[in-house]
């Protein structure tokens, strides 16, 4: 499949990405931003929010925003405070990437703690759930909205030991496909994107013993990322897309 878009495909488009502080989140925010968007940066660490700022500055691209919130511990009252805040200051929102996620502990079922179970969930399936619900009018203003979930490997078939995590992505894509059927007689898209294993801290640490030079980078799966935001993806709806399919 070709995920080419043009150079500006992403023009004066209004785009928050969460987890925006690092891994395919910061990724996804510099590139969004290299297409000409306007970056609405979320996470928790302030400074890591920063240096993804200053380095979408440095390169010259439009200015973006910081939103710091922990979602772990935001109310839906937050998610709705910020809806306001973003529409105080950009009217619309043209895109939401959630990108940030718990893994969480991997272990026997039987062994799951129970704070740990409520913790992803909390962050992987409640917070967004929460947010999506809050920013769906301000992306109704839009013209051509675009709203992707994160999912995973084991967010289509469960895997042995990774319980919670698994649990979790598998609500993330029911909650895309319910949002997608809903959605279908609107101007809003709605996709999910399995990105594969992938050269992050989340990936190393579930998987310690790998050797992460074998895997692909954020920004070796991009094209997937920009092309459903933009113009090009336009006919994708309700899809839970491999950014590194099987070959």
């Amino acid at each position: 499949m070709d995920y080419s878009v043009s150079a500006d495909a992403l023009k004066d488009k209004v785009i928050l990405v969460t987890g925006a502080g690092d891994g395919i989140g910061k990724q996804a925010a510099l590139s969004y931003a290299a297409h000409g968007a306007t970056v609405i940066l979320l996470g928790r660490t302030v400074k890591k929010l920063e240096q993804t700022y200053d380095e979408i500055e440095a390169a010259g691209y439009p200015q973006p925003a910081i939103i710091p919130l922990d979602m772990k511990g935001a109310s839906k009252q937050n998610y709705l405070d910020m809806a306001d805040t973003i529409e105080g200051q950009f009217s619309r929102l043209d895109g939401v990437l959630h990108n940030a996620s718990l893994l969480g502990v991997l272990s026997p079922f039987d062994q799951i703690g129970e704070e740990t179970f409520d913790e992803v969930m909390q962050v992987n399936v409640r917070a967004q759930f929460l947010m999506t619900q809050a920013l769906l009018p301000l992306l109704h203003k839009s013209d051509d909205a675009r709203l992707v979930f994160t999912s995973s490997t084991v967010g289509h078939v469960g895997r042995a030991y990774w319980g919670t995590y698994s649990i979790s992505k598998f609500a993330t894509e029911g909650m895309m496909q319910v949002l997608a059927d809903e959605l279908s007689d609107t101007r809003i898209r709605v996709n999910a994107i399995n990105p594969g294993g992938t050269r992050t801290g989340m990936r190393a640490k579930a998987f310690p013993a790998e050797d992460a030079n074998q895997l692909k980078t954020p920004l070796d799966i991009m094209p997937l990322y920009l092309y459903l935001m933009a113009p090009e993806g336009k006919a994708v709806h309700g899809e839970c897309i491999d950014a590194q399919p099987k070959k």
